[in-house]
């Protein structure tokens, strides 16, 4: 497993090997699924031997896990970007994870990367489960962090229904094919957060 990281402080620097395994990895785990796509696939269509898969990653629970950290890291990251505009004001930051929707979903047609694995992830311990079940309770907190910035009362309530709206456009987008599903659930996460604001 060395040989596809240069350090060990828990962020992930591939070698060009590597990084070209994970992105082949990435494209057929998210368009064909997990549990569809084996490791033969993914060393043949990367151009490499199975023995050098497993050297860069150890197993196919492993590569799983470094291409749901991958998504995760982006995601957090386009939100992060996005918090960072100065211009916001406390309730506009509260709906950037609505705001940055429609970006993610043009090119993410098979929905949620995340919502996906769970489905096809049962095993309690496997690292993928359990990056996504962190990433959606991470999206759960940043909410209430940002409905308490704002003084919104309840923020805890307010952010379990705002992550429901939230993960149900993904569902509504992919699934439905109701392509406005974004921008019709930020509506209705701005009237819920504006009335619950209201003295």
């Amino acid at each position: 497993m060395s040989g596809g990281r240069s350090q060990d402080d828990g962020e992930e620097r591939l070698t060009p090997g590597a990084q070209r395994i994970l992105d082949v990895a990435s494209d057929l785990f998210y368009w064909r699924g997990i549990n569809a796509v084996g490791v033969d696939t993914i060393a043949a269509e990367s151009g490499v031997t199975k023995r050098t898969l497993y050297d860069r990653f150890g197993s196919k629970e492993r590569l799983v896990a470094a291409y749901l950290r991958t998504r995760d890291r982006r995601w957090r990251q386009l939100i992060a970007t996005r918090l960072e505009d100065e211009d916001l004001d406390l309730m506009q930051r509260v709906l950037v994870p609505f705001d940055v929707l429609d970006e993610w979903l043009v090119p993410n047609g098979r929905g949620c990367s995340f919502i996906n694995a769970f489905a096809e992830l049962p095993e309690l311990e496997h690292p993928g489960r359990q990056i996504v079940v962190a990433e959606k309770t991470w999206l759960r907190d940043l909410f209430g962090s940002l409905l308490r910035e704002a003084g919104v009362p309840d923020p805890t309530s307010l952010a379990v229904q705002l992550l429901s709206l939230h993960e149900g456009a993904l569902v509504a987008h992919a699934i439905a094919g109701q392509t406005d599903a974004a921008s019709k659930v930020r509506q209705a996460a701005e009237t819920l957060v504006l009335a619950a604001a209201r003295p």
